[in-house]
């Protein structure tokens, strides 16, 4: 009866059919454990009420089915009709002309005319099948009427069989349990033939529900630690990847090296010192430098002036070397941000990583910026003496210091000062290339390395559950096609473990 509500509901009580299919679980202990599928019969006519297709709906339906190389036919066809117009015999002969998954059962034994029996059919005589006919008697629809329980119809079947003359050394394979049984067997044999095929085809389905489950990631933890775990275990691996790149075991690290092997000494030789220290300008700062009592031997105070006005210009290749670092390493986090998958997986904790790994720079970059200028302002603050000790030498080795005050404020005399502070601050110059990398070093890229997500650490511990929650902010439909991968991939390890048993008992 629930099958015929359930047809009415599809096809609104008439007599069309439907290939939505009925699902029907039987459990019971006398039941074979297979899908069976029930099809309707096959008709050579449309009768009132169905659609002129109606035949060919039907055939194209059942071969649908039966055309499925692991699907077993039952090729029903009654007692008391010719076999040769059996369209059971005839269709599943066309999907699987080795018969060999096809089972004849033979139903309405008990309706044959006097005198008539079917035992050519049952021997396999009249029509060979590669498996035994199978002989059936049903319940009649009076016994249906009637409510007789199957327990009742399965043990007049077999007192059919067991004491009907034509059948009795028939019996041993006769009814519906025999049928059962037989099905059941083939069933185990075709499995257990086909055992290394299905098993690889388990494995792979494994691998690949594994394999999107590992892209889809972890599910969220209920509680507020579990909240916090994930979290941190993410960021783990964000910081990792970040590092990889640093380290060189992902590309990127390199153009921070670049920028200390090419553009900082580039920066340094476009510097134009000349101009500072043309004729005009040395003249002129060292005569300002003087004020009104001339310098005497050499113009120290000139000297100082002119050196710490050419320094101040390297003060603008080492912001442009922080700044350029700066950018490196958020173009790494960018990419780490990118590449870490966990991150992908809640949009929300993605942005907020990667703004706090942002604010991390800018405040390392302030503070390298700071260490670095000061590298330039301590060579400004205090020169280094042992470079000018030989000038007075050279004094006494050829020059005259009774000359006037005019001769020493000539071309000659002020190109040779020019030149001095010149090599002393292309010396500057030189030292400084290598101290500028090493405060950048040390004030960025380590830092980087070694606390860039702290401050993001310390505010997550002070966050609520429900703020944690709301990084992970996972989407809807994800979570839901997890939830459905882990359920088949339960199936799939299941059906795994079902067939290894059966493929270690052969």
């Amino acid at each position: 009866k629930e099958i015929s509500d359930e047809t009415d509901r599809e096809t609104g009580r008439s007599k069309q059919i439907s290939s939505v299919p009925i699902h029907l679980s039987i459990y019971s202990p006398y039941v074979v454990n297979l899908t069976l599928i029930d099809l309707p019969g096959l008709t050579k006519v449309a009768v009132e009420g169905q659609p002129d297709s109606i035949v060919a709906d039907i055939e194209n339906m059942v071969r649908s089915f039966i055309e499925k190389p692991n699907c077993i036919i039952l090729a029903i066809s009654p007692a008391n009709q010719d076999l040769a117009t059996s369209d059971a015999i005839k269709i599943s002969r066309e999907v699987d002309p080795k018969g060999e998954r096809t089972f004849g059962v033979l139903t309405k034994i008990d309706l044959m005319d006097k005198g008539t029996d079917a035992v050519d059919i049952l021997e396999g005589k009249s029509y060979r099948l590669q498996y035994p006919w199978i002989g059936v008697v049903n319940r009649s629809q009076a016994d249906i009427n009637k409510n007789v329980d199957m327990i009742a119809a399965r043990r007049r079947e077999r007192e059919y069989f067991a004491n009907t003359p034509e059948y009795k050394h028939l019996a041993h394979r006769m009814g519906s349990e025999h049928l059962a049984k037989m099905l059941s067997k083939h069933l185990e044999s075709v499995i257990k033939s086909r055992i290394p095929g299905i098993q690889s085809l388990i494995n792979k389905s494994i691998a690949e529900l594994e394999a999107e489950l590992s892209r889809l990631g972890k599910p969220i933890a209920a509680d507020a630690g579990g909240k916090l775990y994930m979290i941190m275990e993410i960021c783990r691996i964000f910081d990792q990847n970040f590092k990889e790149h640093l380290d060189g075991v992902r590309s990127g690290g390199d153009k921070v090296y670049n920028v200390f092997d090419n553009q900082l000494p580039a920066a340094l030789k476009r510097l134009q010192f000349d101009k500072q220290l043309s004729m005009e300008n040395v003249r002129k700062l060292i005569t300002e430098a003087d004020g009104y009592q001339p310098h005497l031997i050499a113009p120290e105070q000139g000297y100082r002036r002119l050196i710490e006005s050419s320094l101040v210009s390297i003060r603008g290749p080492a912001e442009a070397a922080v700044d350029a670092v700066h950018s490196i390493l958020k173009d790494l986090v960018h990419k780490a941000v990118s590449e870490t998958a966990e991150l992908k997986q809640y949009p929300t904790l993605r942005v907020e990583v990667g703004n706090a790994a942002v604010d991390s720079l800018d405040r390392m970059k302030e503070e390298s910026k700071k260490a670095t200028l000061k590298l330039v302002d301590m060579e400004c603050s205090y020169l280094t003496v042992d470079f000018f000790r030989k000038l007075p030498q050279d004094i006494e080795k050829g020059g005259n210091p009774t000359h006037s005050i005019f001769d020493r404020y000539n071309d000659s005399y002020l190109r040779r000062i020019g030149s001095t502070v010149l090599s002393y601050v292309n010396m500057v110059c030189a030292t400084l290339r290598n101290s500028i990398p090493k405060s950048i070093v040390y004030c960025q890229v380590r830092e980087a390395k070694r606390s860039l997500l702290d401050h993001f650490f310390t505010e997550l511990g002070t966050k609520e559950p429900k703020q944690l929650g709301s990084l992970l902010d996972e989407d809807p439909a994800v979570m839901e096609r997890r939830t459905a991968l882990a359920k088949r991939l339960e199936l799939y390890r299941s059906a795994q473990a079902d067939i290894d048993a059966v493929a270690w008992s052969k």
